[in-house]
């Protein structure tokens, strides 16, 4: 096992909803390890000396909204993976510098593989949204094969910048309706459905055997993965993503597998 950090922390803004520290914690606990996992609520203009605090502690951790893209930009390195998607989720201190990776990358792609099975490498997805956690799910994406990508954002300019950075595999469309056409998996990577039950595809809208993949995570799931599912699509949120990314990054921090059935009954 590597040399334990000085602390772990979560940071964000708000924090206070996460479920990280719940199956983090279980985890650390599992494998005796004498470290508490906390969540720190960072405001953007307090990042900076947020950093400089645990830098002097050599911590290590995760980064979630609205950080992770200024994160990657203050890492003195970062893996290939938080390069192509322009954001850091996963850090620790080594040898005095900060090092930054993307654990949800491997989220995206664990729950993509239990849902379209061989089907993934030709997969059609639909993507709604152009933010950083659409970055982990077109960085996935183009590992997979021949799989193409629809891409709606209602703002235009920030999904051409997007897929610019992609390649030809991403095409992006002004309609949900076009992104839709053709699609065997539809991805929702918006906060939509985060506060409310307001679905950011109708159901009828969907592709009769096209599978559903809400980022968003919920107590007992989203609205839309219960409707989908309800109307016979196979359908997940994004609590298995979020263990799956936990779990990857407790390897880069530690060394060793976490036990993610312990990460999971702590959440359940």
């Amino acid at each position: 096992m590597r040399p334990l950090p000085g602390r772990l922390v979560l940071l964000g803004h708000p924090v206070a909803h996460s479920l990280s520290p719940r199956f983090q914690n279980a985890a650390l606990r599992a494998a005796a390890i004498p470290l508490e996992y906390e969540a720190l609520d960072v405001p953007p203009h307090a990042l900076d000396a947020t950093l400089a605090e645990l830098a002097e502690s050599r911590a290590s951790g995760n980064v979630t909204i609205p950080h992770k893209e200024a994160v990657a930009v203050r890492c003195t390195r970062r893996s290939a993976l938080a390069d192509r998607c322009g954001a850091v989720n996963t850090f620790w201190h080594e040898d005095g510098a900060l090092v930054g990776d993307n654990t949800d990358v491997g989220g995206v792609d664990a729950i993509a593989a239990a849902l379209l099975g061989e089907a993934r490498p030709s997969a059609r997805v639909a993507l709604i949204g152009a933010g950083g956690s659409a970055a982990a799910v077109l960085a996935a994406a183009e590992r997979w094969g021949s799989a193409t990508v629809g891409l709606y954002n209602r703002n235009v300019q920030r999904a051409r910048a997007l897929a610019s950075r992609f390649g030809a595999a991403v095409e992006v469309v002004d309609s949900v309706e076009r992104a839709l056409d053709g699609a065997t998996l539809v991805v929702n990577a918006t906060p939509m459905g985060l506060h409310d039950d307001e679905l950011p595809v109708p159901i009828e809208a969907l592709p009769e055997e096209a599978a559903v993949f809400d980022l968003v995570y919920r107590a007992n799931e989203t609205a839309w993965v219960r409707a989908a599912r309800n109307a016979g699509h196979r359908a997940a949120d994004g609590e298995g993503m979020l263990v799956e990314q936990g779990a990857l990054s407790f390897e880069r921090w530690f060394g060793i597998e976490p036990d993610r059935n312990a990460m999971w009954r702590a959440l359940r």
